[in-house]
């Protein structure tokens, strides 16, 4: 090692110092490479924790043995989520704002330590994900299988383009968490960090590490495929159910406060990238919903239903208003003239029947035609939206 090295690796002890961040490191059972792994993190900063998760080889020995670390031991071993969660909140009544979580089996190498650093100088409200190069032929199948199924579903609850959300690389904004009640204790905590930071607007960012994977014969893997990826995959159902209910609804009214009517349709309808078809299929799914008779939950129901097809959930929200207060009483007087010709019923007149009690005594007459109009309505708004839209868009095409 030169002294330029060891100057510079000196100066990022200084830094570490000024950010007050540590570095957190869980082990469980890696006597093999967690002695390694300390003496490499030991070379950028003095800050180091490392949780003893139940370990039952010798850890402990190992650990008493090196000068210089914070240690917690936690008996018996209750799975990584909850050794991270304990770090996090030791680290942050010892005074550290911000934690750098590396793995103890020698995946990860501390030479990426400083890209953590200079990333935060950027992000300060952030989690930095170390995102490792998952095409190198070393990966294994099943991580490579894991990390795109993580993405996906992280991308579908959050909305932001993940490289690599099962790195456990990663710097960690302590206040911010700190605030923050998580549930979840083995490795799918890792998930839900993320996935719970995003909705309280704690950034997601990324920054590219070097990761080694140990040849089959020697790799010491503690994850457990079938009952941690079922774990795993309750977790996602979950946070989908409130991402679809609540985390994208209020996150999309969010946006919608912070723009006038005038500047939403202009942003959505007659500017933007999407073709046509897809504004004037969003214009028609949202017409449809605005008229079928789920009261209360045509907001809600629109917006996840629009996620889960892709369509432009503004355009949606903004065609479901066709319910609006004014338009009810034609829309109901529509569905039941709609009934009346899909059932063969008796009609109801406009100004004299149409009453709260008319629509008790014909319930399934108007449940049918409110399906029937909304239907019909959807491709009439539909294809009108379609039309003015090419018309629109070609004649300012044309312009320029």
């Amino acid at each position: 090692m030169t002294s330029s090295s060891i100057e510079n690796k000196n100066q990022y002890k200084d830094i570490f110092k000024e950010l007050k961040c540590c570095v957190i490191i869980p082990t469980y059972n890696n006597a093999t490479t967690l002695k390694n792994v300390i003496t490499d993190v030991s070379e950028y900063t003095d800050d180091v924790i490392v949780i003893n998760d139940g370990s039952t080889d010798n850890t402990y020995e190992i650990l008493q043995s090196i000068s210089g670390i914070q240690i917690l031991n936690e008996k018996p071993n209750r799975g990584k989520g909850l050794a991270l969660r304990k770090g996090f909140k030791y680290a942050f009544e010892k005074g550290y704002l911000y934690a750098i979580t590396i793995d103890s089996d020698g995946q990860h190498f501390a030479k990426d330590i400083p890209l953590f650093l200079e990333k935060l100088k950027e992000e300060k409200n952030a989690i930095i994900i170390g995102a490792r190069n998952m095409e190198q032929a070393s990966v294994p199948g099943k991580s490579s299988f894991g990390h795109k199924f993580s993405n996906f579903w992280f991308k579908f609850e959050t909305g932001i383009e993940p490289l690599d959300t099962q790195s456990g690389y990663r710097l960690y904004p302590l206040l911010p968490l700190s605030k923050i009640h998580f549930y979840t204790v083995k490795y799918e905590f890792e998930i839900e960090v993320i996935v719970r930071a995003a909705w309280k607007g704690i950034n997601i960012c990324f920054v590219p590490v070097s990761v080694y994977y140990a040849p089959p014969n020697e790799r010491i893997s503690h994850f457990r495929p079938f009952k941690d990826f079922s774990r795993v995959s309750v977790l996602n159902t979950v946070l989908v159910i409130l991402a679809l209910l609540y985390y994208i609804p209020v996150r999309l009214f969010n946006n919608l406060k912070k723009k006038s009517l005038k500047q939403l349709i202009k942003d959505n309808i007659l500017d933007g990238k999407e073709s046509n078809l897809h504004k004037s299929l969003s214009i028609a799914f949202g017409v449809f919903m605005g008229i079928i008779p789920i009261w209360g939950w045509q907001i809600i129901s629109s917006i996840a239903l629009a996620h889960i097809l892709k369509l432009n959930k503004v355009i949606v929200v903004l065609a479901s208003n066709i319910s609006i207060l004014p338009l009810m009483p034609i829309i109901l007087f529509l569905s039941f003239k709609t009934g009346q010709y899909m059932l063969g019923c008796k009609g109801v007149e406009f100004n004299t029947q149409l009453t709260t009690e008319a629509i008790k005594q014909n319930f399934f007459q108007y449940l049918i035609g409110s399906i029937g109009f909304a239907i019909i309505a959807a491709l009439f708004f539909g294809f009108l939206s379609y039309l003015l839209l090419y018309l629109f868009r070609k004649k300012k095409l044309e312009k320029i």
